[in-house]
């Protein structure tokens, strides 16, 4: 058995569908030990990874992270033809498992163009390596979907959520366009999401009227195994709810003016959970 056969388990060939029985790995894993595991260009001109993701090497324009077995990041594909997908996922044998499903995809297409070739993922840190792949101001849409908690208080510097990583979101996003999408089954870190995220000048959250025909909204409750699984069995709330919000990208003409009341505000803030993050370790 080879290494890459011993880290993503049984071969599956190239253009067959494969079985998520031999894909399975832990829900969570932490991203903060995982800073040096992966490979990405060091300035956002190189563009020479595309060509192992896209006929075509268009850059994406929308990325699911923390994609798991890649149901929204196909349903992606396939209701927005003129976008390119990525997922992006931490844990390699998932990965490997989308990067099989997406290739199966393709192969079945029984016309010239596969309509999945807008499609395909990587395995990545979306916490700390985006800046690296997408250029500022190309992502017109932005998922996390059914993300990991992290309860414990001294996690939650881990939540792929928060003030630090919503500048570099809003930085990746098309001014006045982009949107960022979150989903969960856990109330208590949907409102820890729209806290942070109406909290953060660049972000309006956008009311139920503005996003009633965004296909994408329906496709994320529904298309994500997440969210199968918290409509089959109730997920964290046993309800089967499931919390969501959407934000837009605001015009850069329209970015309120930096008081410093504001500003030192942020940064005590931050200071103080770093703080009780070191308290409990």
């Amino acid at each position: 058995m080879t290494e890459e056969e011993a880290t993503t388990g049984p071969i599956t060939a190239d253009g067959d569908m494969p079985q998520k029985k031999f894909y399975r790995q832990r829900a969570h894993c932490n991203p903060l030990a995982h800073n040096d595991s992966f490979q990405y260009p060091h300035t956002v001109e190189d563009t020479s990874w595309l060509a192992q993701h896209y006929p075509h090497n268009r850059r994406p324009t929308v990325l699911d992270c923390g994609c798991g077995f890649g149901g929204l990041t196909v349903a992606l594909a396939k209701a927005l033809p003129e976008e390119v997908i990525m997922g992006m996922e931490i844990r390699a044998k998932v990965t490997e498992y989308v990067r099989l499903r997406i290739a199966a995809l393709r192969s079945e297409s029984s016309t010239g163009s596969s309509c999945y070739d807008n499609a395909s993922v990587m395995r990545t840190n979306s916490m700390k390596f985006l800046p690296n792949f997408f250029p500022r101001g190309s992502i017109q849409k932005l998922f996390f979907c059914f993300p990991d908690p992290h309860f414990k208080r001294k996690n939650h510097g881990r939540r792929i959520v928060s003030e630090r990583l919503l500048t570099e979101y809003a930085f990746l996003l098309v001014p006045g366009q982009g949107r960022l999408y979150c989903i969960t089954d856990v109330q208590e870190l949907h409102q820890w999401h729209v806290q942070k995220c109406n909290a953060h000048p660049l972000f309006r959250r956008l009311k139920e009227e503005e996003i009633k025909d965004d296909p994408c909204v329906e496709l994320m409750k529904n298309e994500t195994e997440e969210g199968k699984k918290v409509t089959k069995l109730g997920g964290d709330n046993k309800k089967g709810e499931k919390y969501y919000c959407v934000y837009q990208r605001i015009l850069d003409a329209e970015i309120p003016p930096v008081q410093a009341d504001n500003f030192f505000a942020i940064e005590e803030d931050e200071n103080e959970s770093n703080n009780n993050n070191e308290s409990q370790e």
